[in-house]
């Protein structure tokens, strides 16, 4: 579950950069907000409105969400919720 949940981070962060490749021209992270990130249905809104911070974050309804990075002008995952992971199965 957690590594799916990884991925569908990284498919959104994917997403925002597709879109801005596609646009040709500088995207603001309000037109991302918008256009990609809460359309995904990903995305904690009332969380990323609350605690966004600069450089933002985005929360995601996972363990997960995006953060902004000035200096790449992108999106990664980072972690910012508990993460179940299944018990290993060490063989007794």
């Amino acid at each position: 579950m957690s590594y799916e949940q990884v991925e569908e981070a990284w498919k959104l962060s994917e997403a925002a950069r597709d879109y801005v490749k596609q646009a040709g021209r500088e995207v603001s992270n309000q037109e991302l907000f918008e256009k990609v990130f809460v359309p995904s249905n990903m995305v904690d809104v009332e969380r990323t409105q609350r605690e966004a911070g600069d450089p933002p974050k985005l929360f995601l309804k996972s363990p997960y969400g995006l953060q902004y990075r000035p200096d790449y002008k992108d999106w990664i995952p980072f972690r910012h919720g508990p993460v179940n992971l299944p018990p290993l199965d060490l063989g007794s």
